[in-house]
C-alpha cells in the first residue's frame, strides 16, 4: 500500500510538473536591413543571445531584408510577425497602402535623416545652400523641403539632383549637399579622411521620428501576450545596450560578421543618442507620443510626402509596451 502511495504521488508530481510547462512561442522576427548596428535591430540580437526572449517564453527567428521591401511583404503575408520600418514609411503605408500595420514601439525619437557638405566646402548651414547642387536618393525628402521653407531657401537657385545611395558622390564634386542616414554615411566619408557638416531638421524646429518595430493589426490583436512578451525582451535589451556598450558590440559582430567594428559602434552610438527624448523620461523605452507622430503627419501631408491624412490611432499601439513601464522604468 505504502509503494502504490509513493507511485501515485510521484505521478501527480510528474503531471503536476508538466502542466506547467509549456512549448515555447515561436516568432519570426525580420530586420528591414543586412545585419548592422540599426538599435532596433541590435535589441532583438542582445534579446537573443542574453536569454531575454526565452525568459518570456518565446522561440524567436531572427531574419534580414535585403532592402527590397521583403520584410513588408512577408510581414502582410503572415510569414513574419514583426519587422522594423521609418515612421514615415509607417504613416506611408497607411495612407497609400491601406496597410493594416502599426508602430508597436519607437526607437527613433529623432528622423534617420540628415544632409551633409564637406567641411572643406565652406557650407555652413542651410542659409548657403543657395546656388549648390543637392543630391537625393530616390525623391526629394520632405527633411529638405521643410528645412528649404524654415530658412527661405529659394528652391530654384538650388540644383535638385537624383543620385542613388552612394555616399562616395559627395567626393566626386558631383554635389554638394547630400541626403544621407546620419547613422551610417557621415562616418564613411569621414573614413575617407573628409570631415563633414551634419544638418537635420529637427534643429531646425521639424518634427521628426525615427525607426520602429511595426506589427500587423492581426498579430496586435490574436497575439497580444506575445506581441507583449517581444516588447518586454528588446525593451530589456535596450537597457542592457544603454549601459554595456562593448559587450553589445561583441554580440553585434556575431550578426554583423562582414562589418566594421568601430563603424558598427558609431551607428549605435548614434542611435543611442537618438532614442532618448522627453517621451521616454516619462513613458520609458520606445515611447510614442501621438502629439509628435501627429504633427509628423501634418508634415508629410504639407510636403506631399503622403497622399492623404491619417488617423494616428491606426497607425500607432503604444498601449502594450506602456504597460511594460511604471515611471519610466521597465517593471
Amino acid at each position: 500500500m505504502k509503494r502504490l502511495l509513493l507511485v501515485v504521488v510521484g505521478l501527480m508530481s510528474f503531471l503536476i510538473i508538466g502542466c506547467g510547462e509549456s512549448e515555447p512561442q515561436k516568432v519570426t522576427f525580420m530586420a528591414g536591413f543586412k545585419p548592422q548596428a540599426n538599435l532596433p535591430f541590435v535589441a532583438a540580437y542582445v534579446a537573443q543571445e542574453k536569454g531575454y526572449f526565452s525568459d518570456e517564453g518565446l522561440e524567436v527567428e531572427i531574419l534580414h531584408s535585403a532592402g527590397g521591401g521583403e520584410n513588408m511583404t512577408l510581414l502582410l503575408a503572415g510569414k513574419v510577425d514583426f519587422t522594423t520600418a521609418d515612421a514615415n514609411s509607417v504613416l506611408k503605408y497607411r495612407a497609400s497602402q491601406q496597410a493594416p500595420v502599426k508602430a508597436i514601439a519607437l526607437f527613433g525619437q529623432r528622423g534617420q535623416q540628415a544632409f551633409i557638405s564637406l567641411t572643406e566646402s565652406g557650407i555652413k548651414g542651410p542659409e548657403d545652400w543657395s546656388g549648390k547642387r543637392f543630391g537625393y536618393k530616390i525623391s526629394i525628402p520632405p527633411d529638405y523641403l521643410a528645412i528649404a521653407e524654415s530658412v527661405g531657401l529659394d528652391r530654384d537657385s538650388v540644383e535638385e539632383i537624383q543620385v542613388g545611395f552612394d555616399p562616395r558622390i559627395l567626393l566626386q564634386d558631383k554635389v554638394d549637399i547630400l541626403a544621407v542616414f546620419k547613422s551610417n554615411e557621415p562616418n564613411i566619408i569621414r573614413s575617407m579622411g573628409h570631415e563633414v557638416e551634419v544638418f537635420e531638421a529637427a534643429d531646425y524646429g521639424v518634427p521628426t521620428l525615427g525607426l520602429t518595430y511595426i506589427a500587423t493589426e492581426e498579430t496586435i490583436d490574436l497575439k497580444s501576450q506575445v506581441t507583449k512578451d517581444f516588447i518586454k525582451a528588446t525593451m530589456r535589451a535596450t537597457e542592457f545596450i544603454e549601459n554595456n556598450q562593448d559587450a553589445t558590440l561583441d554580440i553585434v559582430m556575431k550578426y554583423a560578421e562582414n562589418e566594421n567594428r568601430d563603424h558598427m559602434r558609431f551607428m549605435l552610438e548614434t542611435e543611442l543618442s537618438d532614442s532618448m527624448s522627453a517621451a521616454t523620461m516619462a513613458g520609458g523605452i520606445g515611447a510614442m507620443n501621438s502629439s509628435r507622430w501627429n504633427e509628423l503627419r501634418d508634415v508629410l501631408l504639407k510636403f506631399g510626402a503622403i497622399e492623404k491624412s491619417v488617423n494616428i490611432e491606426d497607425a500607432v499601439d503604444d498601449s502594450l509596451r506602456s504597460s511594460l513601464f511604471k515611471d519610466g522604468k521597465l517593471k
